[in-house]
């Protein structure tokens, strides 16, 4: 009887240990290919519209967009911008005289309005970001803005941008970020303001 009821324990433990074995091998099997797939599509799930303009709209903030390109009034606590004409550029009913620059002390200076620059290419004019058709980027698509940004030309293959604009820091955005900056920007309300052309500097063909 001794030897039977050992006999059964060596036979328990030999299932039990069998048992545990299977189990840790079906663990390290390598997972269904529908299944890797699935997870692999939930993780490339694009963002959704109204994620792609609250992350644009973090990033012309943080990029300081508005510094340039919305107009805003000086004062003794500094610039307040007019959020009515949120990214609108320099407004269309402020003339701006070329300033009498000498190249050492002043070589560049800054219209009252915080978006007319004048300097050793003339007088630039922060354009207007609003998805205005006639005076904003109404008519852009994404790919043109995107080439914009990554070349320094208008329409990403017009003339190349004044050099105040600061695009050889953008080219450096990925191109999720860039497309998210166009999506805040489309989302604007669109403000008609056309901006005057560049005055080249004095004495330029």
């Amino acid at each position: 009887m001794h030897r039977a009821a050992n006999g059964t324990k060596h036979l328990l433990a030999a299932t039990l240990i069998a048992a545990i074995g299977i189990v840790w091998l079906a663990g390290c099997q390598p997972k269904p290919a529908n299944e890797s797939k699935s997870e692999e599509t939930t993780q490339a799930t694009p963002a959704s519209q109204s994620e792609m303009v609250e992350r644009g709209k973090y990033l012309v903030n943080v990029l300081a967009c508005g510094d340039c390109h919305t107009p805003s009034t000086l004062g003794a606590e500094g610039r307040k911008p007019d959020t009515n004409r949120l990214l609108s550029g320099h407004p269309s009913d402020v003339k701006v005289t070329p300033p009498k620059l000498d190249g050492q002390n002043w070589s560049v200076m800054v219209s009252s309005t915080g978006t007319a620059f004048a300097g050793p290419w003339g007088v630039a004019f922060a354009a207007n970001l609003t998805p205005d058709e006639e005076t904003g980027i109404g008519i852009w698509d994404e790919q043109m803005f995107i080439n914009a940004m990554r070349t320094g030309k208008q329409w990403g293959q017009g003339r190349i941008l004044a050099p105040i604009m600061p695009w050889q820091n953008y080219q450096n955005l990925t191109d999720d970020d860039l497309k998210s900056i166009f999506a805040y920007l489309k989302s604007l309300p669109p403000v008609k303001n056309e901006v005057p052309s560049l005055i080249p500097p004095e004495g330029a063909q």
